[in-house]
């Protein structure tokens, strides 16, 4: 029989994500998205964590995705990008994590994928400072960037992030999100179909997260 460990991963993190909805993302609270469908990546930094016994701390990888109506009915096409410094291992540990064949709060996520388009291997940038997060993610060709994105996040009076909790949907459940705003959102994949470019639009930010399977 397998043990607990060979069959679970243990995350700790940064998320960051930018979508084609305006602020707040209505997908959130389980509405439609702005204009019938949503264009968004979603970035996960691992500060520490493992899969399976193995050490995946301090790896990157964004998902790049079209969703075609309300995030809960699924049908998602995916571009998965991973952090250029994984080895073959870890790729295959994150993605049998990341791709729901692990269990916990990812495979619910996974299971909204229709369509897994590509995997990547690629230079990923993910930093986050003060609130202000920029994600970076090379082209496979090697010309330009496949996501160049900045964001910041709202802020109450007390200057302290806005915080939604408890939302009836989260790419991080059991987590608080940071609401807020990405001053440019650039994404140039036309070989997939994913090529867009807003200013103004939704981000979320989600620090410190811990996803368990």
């Amino acid at each position: 029989m397998a043990t607990q460990l060979e069959t679970s991963y243990d995350l700790t993190g940064d998320l960051v994500e930018a979508c084609s909805c305006g602020g707040p993302c209505p997908c959130w609270v389980g509405d439609d998205p702005d204009g019938g469908e949503c264009w968004s990546f979603t970035g996960y930094h691992i500060r520490f964590g493992k899969v399976k016994g193995v050490d995946v701390s301090n790896l990157s990888l964004v998902s790049l995705v079209q969703i075609p109506g309300n995030v809960a009915d699924g049908n998602w096409r995916e571009i998965m990008f991973v952090d250029a410094n994984a080895s073959d291992e870890q790729v295959e540990l994150l993605m049998d994590a990341f791709q729901g064949r692990l269990g916990g709060a990812l495979a619910d996520l996974a299971s909204l994928i229709g369509d897994r388009v590509a995997l990547y291997r690629v230079p990923i940038e993910y930093t986050i400072q003060d609130g202000h997060g920029v994600v970076r993610v090379s082209h496979p060709s090697g010309a330009g960037f496949a996501i160049d994105a900045e964001m910041d996040p709202y802020r109450g009076p007390d200057g302290e992030p806005t915080q939604l909790i408890n939302s009836s949907w989260s790419t991080i459940p059991g987590n608080a999100a940071l609401l807020g705003k990405a001053s440019h959102n650039h994404v140039a994949v036309p070989e997939h179909d994913m090529v867009w470019s807003y200013e103004g639009r939704n981000s979320i930010q989600g620090l410190g997260f811990v996803m368990k399977g």
